[in-house]
């Protein structure tokens, strides 16, 4: 008996050893051909996976006998379900075709590092944001990209008046006068405009948006110092592409905006315009408005001709005009009296012209000449008073990129001039002028890492009815890429920057810039920074793909130019002793289920200290803690979901005390038929606002003060429209 069960037991044994199989697989791209790396390979009745390595080869083993599932999926492409019947008749390696899914976007390619590189591929460490995220953005606030800032990870729009609503960027908790705003790479922001820069540019001709953080110097010299942000707009294509969005907000808001653009021969054009129209809102029934009554208009025309195969050429005009008055409701109904008199009135008006020159040379070699100037007029009136000024910017850029072998060179040089005039005084008319020369390098050592080198050199005179001062600044910056494996990648990268003095800061703004001293002898502030980080990417389930970016900061600024005020009232800058330091962290992780529903989480660290101050150090209206989390569901041409949350940690203010944190919570929905869509946003649904907690405005009610704005002021908005595609 013994002997027949261990003979019956051998039968078993050996069937089940014929009853498994090994498959082989390679799977390639469907459009290139190419192979495919990170390809989840599914065996799901026996819940076996296996990932393709860098040549597209796969093997799964132990396959039972007879017709099994096998499933092929990978970010990006449409996911694959294959039966076969083993054993196989062929056992060579099966290969596998691979679409790509039409609701995935295409390689980003880098713009702000000007190397004509994807973003998998560039050392710099560049977020984007592009596509569905500025769709919904859009649907959000159509006048301008405040909501499409604020809520990123890492960045912060920060309100600088409780009246006009002006506000400014901080990127890792710093100033805004230390982040560089780009409009297709030209400098035109910043200085007298930094209040309003962010409310002057629309989302509609967007094509994405890239961020650098840290020291981005040696392409974009001074005021790189914290980071650069490139608001980058579409180009002409052969197809016609027209773009229109009607809004209307239960708050009193109205967007009207249209663009449109096609290539046909030689020739091509983009057109962008977008009126808007803003009654003043009282959310807490304080006589004084939470947003201002405004109206603003943009007219941004570019033509483009293309002589040949090899060149281009771009001429373009950005007209803006605006007005805005906030303050006491009365005052804003023609209704002053002497118990209602405070008003903040600002009128701009923005020209920019630009001029753009591409020419292919041999190879992947270019070259590229930039013009710009720009003319902002801006009057900012309150009673009793007004401060008002023209700034002159010009920009100018030429360089030649050459790309050889495992080497890509970027070389050049360029000219700002910046002018601004007072008017009705002198007192604090300005002019700087900064001639630059920078060399960058990208070595690709090999497939797995990655140098990129730069080094620049500018020389800066700025003066004022003061003092003429001239410097010279040296600007190293270098950052590697490791591609560690298929799902692990590391950057690293640091540099020095710099600031030439100004009296155009957030707490200037906040104040009008009434009583404060022009200049005095005040020298450049100059920073240490660099980021780390490291990026994983790898398929949990079926179907569904998981991404986690870990980021780490630090930024030191020397002498930062710090305000002071005197025993007479007056207020005046001097550099301090003793530096600034902002360091931390970013967390953001990505989840995606079948390419439709999609979660994503972001947190952010921010530990910033003016180390010159005696007593509390940590800057002002700068959250230690936020969180931001998104679930988006969609369908293609059919139907959009979001639901948003975002937490905000306590703050400290200027006067010492210190906030509450809060929660807000968010949602839009998006419905799609053939080219019309009609949308709705529910904004801040908790009704999340600093009046809830206390008063922004204090009184005298005829002179009023205000509180600094560290919350929203609007609350709970409700919006909704309509937008054509052709």
């Amino acid at each position: 008996m013994q002997k027949i069960m261990l003979l019956l037991l051998a039968c078993i044994l050996s069937g089940n050893t014929k009853a498994q199989h090994t498959f082989r697989t390679i799977i390639k791209d469907g459009t290139t051909d190419a192979p495919l790396v990170s390809v989840t390979v599914l065996f799901e009745k026996g819940n076996k996976a296996t990932v393709s390595d860098e040549q597209g080869y796969a093997v799964l083993y132990n396959i039972y006998e007879g017709k099994q599932k096998i499933v092929f999926s990978r970010v990006g492409y449409i996911t694959q379900e294959h039966r076969f019947v083993f054993p196989l008749k062929d056992t060579s390696t099966i290969e596998i075709i691979m679409e790509p899914n039409k609701d995935e976007l295409s390689e980003v390619i880098v713009q702000s590092t000007r190397t004509s590189r994807t973003i998998k591929n560039t050392p710099t460490r560049v977020e984007t944001i592009d596509g569905e995220e500025l769709d919904e953005k859009n649907n959000m606030r159509p006048a301008n990209v405040s909501m499409l800032l604020h809520e990123s990870t890492g960045l912060q729009v920060q309100q600088t008046s409780a009246t006009s609503g002006n506000a400014s960027i901080r990127v890792q908790g710093l100033d805004g006068r230390y982040t560089q705003l780009l409009k297709d790479g030209y400098p035109n922001f910043g200085n007298f405009a930094s209040g309003l820069s962010v409310l002057e540019i629309p989302p509609l001709d967007l094509k994405q948006v890239e961020v650098i953080k840290g020291p981005a110097s040696t392409l974009y010299g001074g005021g790189a110092i914290a980071g650069v942000v490139n608001f980058i707009s579409k180009a002409p294509g052969k197809k016609f592409e027209g773009d229109m969005i009607v809004n209307q907000s239960h708050i009193g808001q109205t967007n009207i905006g249209a663009y449109i653009a096609q290539k046909k021969g030689k020739l091509g054009y983009t057109f962008l315009g977008l009126v808007n129209f803003q009654k003043a809102y009282d959310v807490d029934k304080d006589e004084f408005s939470e947003i201002p009554k405004s109206n603003n208009f943009t007219i941004n025309p570019r033509l483009f001709y293309y002589p040949d195969a090899t060149t281009t050429i771009m001429l373009g005009n950005s007209f803006t005009k605006g007005n805005n008055t906030g303050g006491d409701m009365e005052v804003i109904k023609g209704k002053a009296d002497v118990n209602h008199t405070y008003f903040e009135k600002n009128t701009t008006v923005r020209n920019t012209t630009t001029f753009e020159v591409d020419k292919k040379l041999g190879g992947k070699n270019s070259f590229k000449l930039k013009q710009s100037v720009s003319i902002f007029d801006r009057h900012i009136t309150i009673p009793n008073y007004i401060f008002s000024g023209i700034s002159t910017n010009s920009f100018t850029d030429l360089s030649l990129l050459f790309v050889k072998q495992k080497h890509t060179m970027i070389g050049g040089v360029n000219f700002v001039f910046d002018k601004f005039k007072q008017e009705n005084s002198n007192n604090q008319n300005t002019q700087s002028f900064t001639a630059g020369g920078y060399l960058q390098d990208t070595w690709d050592i090999s497939e797995k890492v990655k140098i990129e080198s730069g080094l620049r050199i500018d020389n800066v005179t700025y003066k004022n009815i003061n003092y003429n001062k001239n410097q010279t600044f040296v600007l190293p910056r270098t950052s590697v890429l490791f591609k560690i494996s298929n799902k692990i990648s590391s950057r690293v990268g640091g540099g020095l920057g710099y600031k030439i003095p100004t009296i155009f800061t957030e707490q200037t703004e906040t104040m009008q810039y009434q009583n404060v001293l022009a200049l005095n002898n005040v020298k450049a502030e100059k920073s240490v920074g660099g980021t780390a980080d490291i990026n994983f990417k790898t398929m949990l389930a079926t179907n569904l793909s998981f991404s986690i970016n870990q980021m780490f900061f630090y930024t030191g600024i020397n002498q930062p130019l710090v305000l002071q005020k005197d025993n007479a009232g007056n207020y005046y800058f001097t550099n301090a002793s003793k530096s600034v330091i902002s360091k931390g962290f970013e967390t953001n992780l990505k989840f995606i289920y079948k390419e439709d529903l999609k979660l994503f989480v972001g947190y952010t660290f921010t530990n910033a200290k003016a180390k010159y101050l005696t007593t509390n150090q940590f800057l002002p209206l700068l959250p230690k803690h936020k969180l931001n989390l998104t679930l988006m569901y969609e369908k293609e041409d059919n139907f959009k979901l979001g639901l948003e949350s975002y937490f905000t940690g306590s703050q400290y203010l200027y006067n010492g005390s210190k906030t509450p944190s809060f929660h807000e919570l968010g949602f839009m929905a998006q419905k799609t038929f053939n080219t019309i869509s009609f949308f709705v946003n529910f904004e801040n649904f908790t009704d999340e606002r600093q009046s809830k907690y206390k008063t922004v405005v204090n009184p005298p009610h005829s002179n009023p003060t205000f509180d600094d704005i560290w919350n929203h002021t609007e609350g709970f908005v409700v919006n909704g429209g309509i937008k054509l595609k052709l």
